[in-house]
């Protein structure tokens, strides 16, 4: 168990929290909610010991390790990529050098002597504790995670010093899956992967053995995955006990509670206030005017409800009318010497068509871009645009051309039309940059910032073909809102790369997939109908596919009789085989629900100041919220192997 006490942060005279307070037991998934700069990110440095706070403690029991990714800033190089995922495991390599170094040193001692049984003791210990450990598993385990997070087996024996800023973070991800500590802390985890290795995370993530405490602006991947949401706001940090979707109705309700009762103890003190000044004079009234003086001296003032920061609803300059063909390519082959990138493609966007592009890394999006903006030609085949359109072209690259001695500012009005140079410094200010901020000069900046002002520079420009490529990295919920709210009101068209569901689902209505080695294919409908349909065409191992799939549709039973039989048969099967299985089941999630119910309380007692404060209840509760925990792992890991066994028998008997 993980305890934060009474935190405080304060930079200056700017507090970003104080008096932080909250327990994190085990397996649980916790989401760290609020906007930029309100200190998601500084909490988890804290919890990781990586700064230290203002005051308030952070206690954990001995052993207990904490995992860190930070949003950037790591890079390894000079050791291969297998080699430096495979460190992950450091403990349990020492532990194979020193029983090899022991067992060397064996051979030169007398069988007979002293020595030589006390070294044999000790390599049996040692031999015991790496059996605990399960090296056969190490390599199998590496490759999984690796090829989860979307290395290729030929990346294996790369440098690790060849690999970009965004790959060098999945290096950092796989050694942290890997290293299993009791609380992995994730910062936007999923900012640098391509959809296939995001659904992957988020499988690998809901299983994860241990707590996950974790910042994302990807709201579909918070819902999913968290039960409670800490939300930062004002200086001050408030629990919400459920996921993001939860945490945005039920603050909704909490400040409409706090302004009615702030409201109603105004109304209060007002017609206190009138009834002193009115009978402050008359002596008959003397006594009942000195008890509500009183009585207004001894009033706790709500504070009044705090203003919410005020969102500007952003729209693009009116897009120069096109014509109904924007853009087109015609058998169109790329390749970058023996590489072939996709052959014969044929595609054509339409005026006012919004789609997203998706698929692992290296597959083809950003080449398909530059193709489709005449940026680069193909390599055969043909690009055309149609009449009157005018691209606008995002990516992430165009940060580094910005020049580093112009203020935000005037990087911005520079591409502006003159109605929206007079929004500039509000447009700005959805983005992130507000006040002093547009000053700046871009020099100055960090990668996500010089990113957001390339954005917005685009944004302000005058275009009817907009391709943006992973426009939300650095946005946080309320300006991804901003943009994805502009965007759907865009009369233009667009082509999106990105792999971010909430915010795509609104606004595409068709999905191009990219994947190496194969030609790129369309579906009709957004982020979430694509998943399912690829989902649907997930290969079914052939023990888990129903008898039935195996035959042709039109085959039919020899005779009644042989039908009868065969019913006869999956009846006899259903009542001996699948109904104990389902009513053990039923047993199970019962008594799952009793020891979470048993968990819940327990954690609660832990977190009361009469138990924090006696060292004995302390004690005692801490261990019965690990004797509740252990079960409840028992009774989830049974759960799993008997869902599984009853998918089994279901499906062997044809039922779905």
């Amino acid at each position: 168990m993980l305890s934060i006490q009474n935190l405080r942060v304060e930079y200056g005279a700017r507090v970003l929290f104080s008096d932080l307070s909250f327990a994190v037991q085990p397996r649980e998934r916790i989401a760290f909610a609020g906007p930029n700069g309100a200190g998601k990110s500084t909490l988890m440095k804290c919890i990781a010991r990586v700064i230290e706070p203002s005051g308030g403690l952070i206690t954990a029991p001995k052993h207990f390790r904490v995992g860190y990714l930070p949003q950037e800033g790591i890079h390894v190089t000079g050791r291969s990529l297998w080699d430096e995922t495979l460190s992950a495991f450091g403990e349990t390599l020492e532990l194979q050098s020193r029983i090899d170094r022991l067992s060397g040193e064996l051979t030169k001692l007398d069988p007979r002597s002293s020595p030589y049984a006390e070294l044999l003791e000790e390599i049996g210990g040692l031999e015991l504790r790496l059996e605990a450990s399960d090296p056969s598993r190490m390599k199998p385990k590496v490759e999984s995670v690796l090829q989860g997070l979307g290395f290729k087996r030929s990346d294996f024996a790369r440098d690790c010093g060849e690999f970009s800023g965004g790959w060098q973070m999945r290096i950092a991800m796989a050694k942290l899956f890997l290293q299993e500590p009791e609380a992995l802390l994730l910062d936007e985890p999923t900012n640098h992967l391509d959809i296939d290795s995001q659904r992957w995370v988020e499988q690998y993530l809901h299983a994860y053995p241990g707590a996950i405490l974790i910042i994302s602006h990807d709201l579909a991947l918070l819902d999913a995955l968290c039960t409670r949401t800490i939300a930062f706001h004002h200086g001050r940090a408030e629990e919400y006990a459920g996921n993001y979707s939860y945490y945005l109705k039920e603050s909704v309700h909490r400040k409409e509670i706090h302004r009615r009762r702030y409201e109603t103890q105004q109304r209060e003190i007002e017609e206190t206030k009138r009834f002193i000044n009115r009978f402050r004079a008359q002596a008959n009234k003397a006594s009942q005017v000195q008890s509500r003086i009183k009585q207004l001296d001894k009033v706790e003032f709500i504070p009044p409800p705090e203003q919410d920061d005020a969102v500007m609803n952003f729209r693009f300059p009116q897009p120069p009318a096109s014509g109904h063909l924007v853009a087109k390519l015609e058998g169109a082959t790329k390749t970058y010497g023996n590489l072939t990138v996709f052959r014969g493609f044929d595609f054509e966007i339409n005026r006012g068509e919004k789609f997203a592009i998706v698929g692992p890394n290296g597959a083809g999006k950003s080449t398909f871009c530059r193709l489709i903006t005449g940026q680069e030609a193909p390599s055969s085949g043909e690009h055309a645009f149609g009449q009157k359109v005018r691209a606008s072209f995002f990516s992430q690259n165009h940060a580094d051309e910005l020049d580093p001695e112009k203020t935000v500012l005037e990087t911005v009005e520079e591409t502006a039309t003159r109605e929206a140079a007079m929004q500039c410094r509000n447009i700005l200010g959805c983005f992130l940059f507000r006040g002093d901020d547009v000053f700046k000069k871009v020099g100055v900046l960090s990668g996500g910032e010089r990113s957001r002002v390339a954005l917005v520079r685009m944004l302000v420009q005058p275009a009817n073909f907009l391709i943006l490529d992973e426009p939300t990295n650095h946005l946080d919920v309320q300006s991804q809102e901003v943009l994805q709210n502009a965007l759907i009101d865009y009369e233009g068209t667009v082509l999106i790369v990105s792999h971010n569901r909430s915010f795509l689902d609104p606004l595409v209505s068709k999905t191009l997939e990219f994947r190496p080695g194969e030609p790129p294919r369309l579906f009709a409908g957004n982020i979430t109908y694509y998943l399912d349909k690829t989902a649907e065409e997930s290969p079914e191992p052939a023990a888990k596919r129903p008898p039935s799939a195996d035959k042709p549709a039109s085959a039919a039973p020899a005779n009644r009789k042989e039908e009868r039989r065969r019913e006869a048969e999956l009846r006899q099967k259903r009542s001996s085989v699948l109904k104990p299985l389902e009513s053990e089941l039923e047993s199970l999630e019962s008594a799952i629900a009793e020891l979470e119910g048993a968990q819940a309380t327990l954690t609660a007692a832990l977190s009361s100041d009469e138990v924090a404060m006696d060292p004995d209840k302390l004690q005692q509760t801490g261990s019965a919220v690990q004797q509740v925990t252990e079960k409840l792992e028992k009774a989830y890991s049974r759960w799993g192997e008997l869902s599984d066994e009853v998918e089994r028998v279901r499906m062997s008997l044809g039922d779905r």
